[in-house]
């Protein structure tokens, strides 16, 4: 099962590669250390039988993945937390704060372009995107809370973990099936989101001040929450990425990958909920 995340998409590419031939070769229901060969077609990460004596002492398992989430995790926050308190955004030093806020943001996204297009994991990478994508977030987080909703970052840090808890808990009692359609659907609904995100910068970038009308008001809470529900879809996917990676023997470097597209999707999810709550609180 590959699952739309652009980071998850490249786990087992490498395997893919380098065994398409030997289980092309081999019929149909045969077995390859001890599981299916159309199971392998299904997953990217089922071993083959030169790799199998490996799986064992070098397969990812789910505390590899815990430790290095929470790692990544950790990261953010730390940043998030230092830039809130070391660059002000009172009005004297705001557009100062915005533009680091800014190029860090620039920078987080250039490192994750580049980490999702390398066939390894790199945890300085990871980190190193961690860092500044929490840069970002303190200052935007502050800016928020300052200037247009006191308190709401608690909120949204704490709705953010109440969609994490809530996919998890439907995911391990198979109440969300993860499957192709399931695949297809997410990544329609986001290509569409997408677009209506691009038209609306395009039109306050060319005049129309609200652009669409996303940022305030009904349409602006009912597209946030569109987001959020976007964001726990792929958190879903990510949730049965990790649990495939784990079953079929994935290389524990991998890990580091697992931990980068949950945090990619938690931190989606942390903005989707902010504008939803700081739209809901400016209307009232």
């Amino acid at each position: 099962m590959r699952t739309s995340n652009p980071i998850f998409s490249r786990w087992g590419a490498a395997r893919d590669t380098d065994r398409a031939d030997t289980y092309a070769r081999r019929p149909v229901g045969s077995s390859v250390g001890g599981r299916p060969t159309d199971d392998y077609l299904a997953n990217p990460y089922a071993p083959g039988a030169d790799t199998s004596a490996q799986t064992g002492r070098n397969a990812v398992t789910m505390d590899d993945v815990l430790v290095r989430t929470g790692m990544t995790l950790g990261t953010v926050a730390l940043t998030a937390v230092l830039s809130w308190l070391l660059l002000p955004v009172d009005e004297a030093n705001l557009g100062k704060s915005y533009g680091l806020a800014v190029g860090a943001a620039l920078v987080a996204f250039v490192l994750s372009m580049i980490q999702a297009f390398k066939r390894t994991p790199s945890p300085a990478l990871i980190l190193g995107y961690a860092a500044f994508e929490g840069v970002f977030l303190g200052v935007l987080s502050s800016t928020v809370s300052t200037y247009l909703s006191p308190g709401v970052v608690v909120q949204a840090v704490l709705g953010t973990f109440a969609v994490a808890a809530g996919v998890l808990i439907a995911y391990r009692m198979r109440w969300i099936r993860v499957d192709q359609r399931f695949t297809g659907f997410v990544a329609a609904a986001a290509t569409g989101f997408l677009l209506l995100l691009v038209a609306d910068a395009l039109f306050s970038l060319f005049g129309a001040g609200n652009g669409l009308g996303f940022h305030s008001g009904g349409l602006g809470i009912v597209f946030g929450v569109i987001g959020i529900l976007l964001g726990a879809a792929f958190l879903a996917l990510d949730f049965k990425q990790v649990e495939d990676a784990v079953a079929y023997g994935a290389p524990r470097e991998e890990a580091w990958l697992a931990a980068f597209g949950l945090t990619t999707t938690l931190v989606w999810i942390y903005l989707e909920v902010l504008r939803v709550l700081t739209i809901f609180n400016s209307d009232n």
